[in-house]
C-alpha cells in the first residue's frame, strides 16, 4: 500500500511541475508578444512625435517672421506719425 501512495505521489508532483514548466513557457511567450507590440506601438508614437515637433518648428518659425514683419511695420508707422 505504501508503494501505491509514493507512486501517486511522484505522479502528481511530476504532473505539478510538468504544468509549470509548460505555463513557464507560455508565459515566456506571451511576454515577447507584448514585448513586440510595445515596441512597434513605442517605434510608431515617437515618429508621430517627431512629425509634430516638426510641424510645430515650421509654424514657430513662420510666426516669428510674421511677427517680425509687424513689428517692422509698426515700426514705420510710429516714426511717420512721430514727426
Amino acid at each position: 500500500m505504501e508503494a501505491v501512495a509514493w507512486t501517486a505521489i511522484g505522479l502528481l508532483a511530476a504532473f505539478s511541475f510538468g504544468n509549470v514548466f509548460y505555463l513557464g513557457g507560455k508565459i515566456d511567450a506571451l511576454a515577447a508578444r507584448l514585448d513586440a507590440r510595445i515596441d512597434a506601438q513605442d517605434a510608431s508614437l515617437g515618429a508621430r512625435i517627431d512629425a509634430q515637433g516638426a510641424r510645430t518648428d515650421a509654424q514657430g518659425a513662420d510666426l516669428g517672421a510674421r511677427i517680425d514683419r509687424l513689428t517692422a511695420a509698426l515700426d514705420e508707422h510710429l516714426r511717420r506719425h512721430a514727426g
